[in-house]
């Protein structure tokens, strides 16, 4: 089965609220890409930039927003496929008057495929995916070898992939897909302190959920 056929991420509702809206239409020519078969031009997209990190599914842009802010040096890469956490993190963009976010509308598959160059990233960042927590959604979990296999080749070698995640049951099902992988070494780390405690991370620690964060390096 083609991995772009299972979904890994909710169809959630798209109502936006006005300001969302509002944001999207000022900001996406200069914040926003679309989906393209083309490989994008990084160097002349951030041509100040030290690094390249690409966010999977930034949800609301909490997180994305306040990183960006604190590493003005690096360049963000920002996918997401729902329009109101789009919306909402361009304006967050503005409001924090930063240059070193582009985000793309899509699903993350075909984008690496088609938009992302080989030996491009210096590091991934997957914060909180959809643990898809039923035994019969697991396939629908955007870890998994296919996975592993799309996204070294995008990764220069040393760079990192840095999941966090408050499902323990997925923290150890992560583990279990990169142990045995030759592409990747790591494991779980410390929670860094350059990783902001958004209001979705609040809340799950709130219910006792227990956080993890995983980094792994591109052998």
């Amino acid at each position: 089965m083609e991995q772009d056929s299972v979904r890994s991420y909710r169809l959630r509702g798209s109502r936006i609220t006005g300001p969302q809206q509002s944001a999207l239409d000022k900001y996406w020519a200069i914040y926003g890409m679309a989906y393209s078969e083309s490989s994008i031009d990084i160097p002349a997209l951030f041509p100040h930039a030290k690094n390249v990190i690409l966010e999977i599914g930034f949800g609301m842009g909490e997180a994305t927003a306040l990183i960006g802010r604190d590493f003005p040096e690096t360049g963000f890469i920002a996918v997401e496929v729902h329009k109101p956490g789009i919306g909402k993190l361009m304006a967050r963009i503005e409001e924090l008057e930063l240059s070193n976010i582009r985000i793309i509308e899509g699903d993350a598959h075909p984008i690496l495929r088609t938009m992302i160059a080989d030996s491009s990233l210096d590091g991934v960042h997957l914060f909180f995916p959809d643990p898809w927590p039923k035994k019969r959604h697991n396939k629908r979990r955007i870890v998994n070898q296919a996975f592993l296999e799309l996204i070294a080749p995008k990764i220069k070698k040393g760079g990192f992939l840095h999941i966090a995640t408050d499902w323990f049951p997925y923290a150890e099902y992560i583990q279990e897909v990169f142990t045995p992988s030759p592409l990747f070494t790591g494991g779980v780390v410390d929670r860094p302190e350059w990783r902001p405690v958004t209001r979705f991370e609040g809340q799950g620690i709130t219910k006792d959920h227990q956080v993890t964060d995983l980094r792994y390096f591109k052998v």
